[in-house]
């Protein structure tokens, strides 16, 4: 199966960006692919409960050894034992493709390791955040640095994400 990670920020969230990653979610299922997200609040919580809602399957990357931060929409739990940076690599790694829903400092880290790591990462610009803020501080506004290692899409709604996140996955 498909596995689409997405990557947003964690806490409170505006109720648009609320909207934006549960429709995010619930596009990931009705597509037939596995969400992947950090399993806690924010961006990954909204999109695990779009997902539930339409019958996907969630699974959570969670930092640490407990579960006392994961979300309740969450199918199958990861713990990780590591920090939430280092957890964001395992999320990156177990996925096909990312899709960037906003983003804070953390979401900009996996953005980076996914590059660094050759994954195609769809940015949803309208939803945000460093999401709306990539395309203006990127190398010809498609890469992350000079060497051009992968392009970086951009789309301005969740079908278009999920369109081209599907188009960039190697057969």
């Amino acid at each position: 199966m498909i596995r689409i990670g997405v990557i947003g920020q964690s806490g409170d969230i505006s109720a648009e960006l609320q909207q934006l990653a549960q429709e995010m979610g619930r596009e990931i299922a009705l597509r037939g692919a596995i969400l992947l997200t950090g399993g806690t609040n924010g961006v990954m919580e909204c999109a695990s409960k779009g997902a539930k809602e339409a019958n996907g399957l969630v699974v959570g990357i969670l930092p640490g050894d407990t579960m006392d931060r994961a979300n309740k929409y969450i199918d199958i739990p990861i713990n990780t034992g590591l920090s939430f940076d280092y957890r964001s690599l395992i999320l990156v790694h177990s996925s096909d493709a990312l899709i960037m829903v906003g983003g804070g400092n953390g979401t900009l880290g996996e953005l980076s390791a996914a590059y660094l790591n050759l994954k195609p990462v769809v940015i949803l610009e309208p939803s945000g955040g460093w999401a709306k803020k990539v395309r203006k501080i990127a190398y010809e506004e498609e890469y992350l640095d000079e060497r051009k290692s992968i392009k970086l899409d951009y789309a301005q709604t969740v079908k278009e994400a999920l369109d081209m996140a599907l188009s960039r996955i190697k057969k």
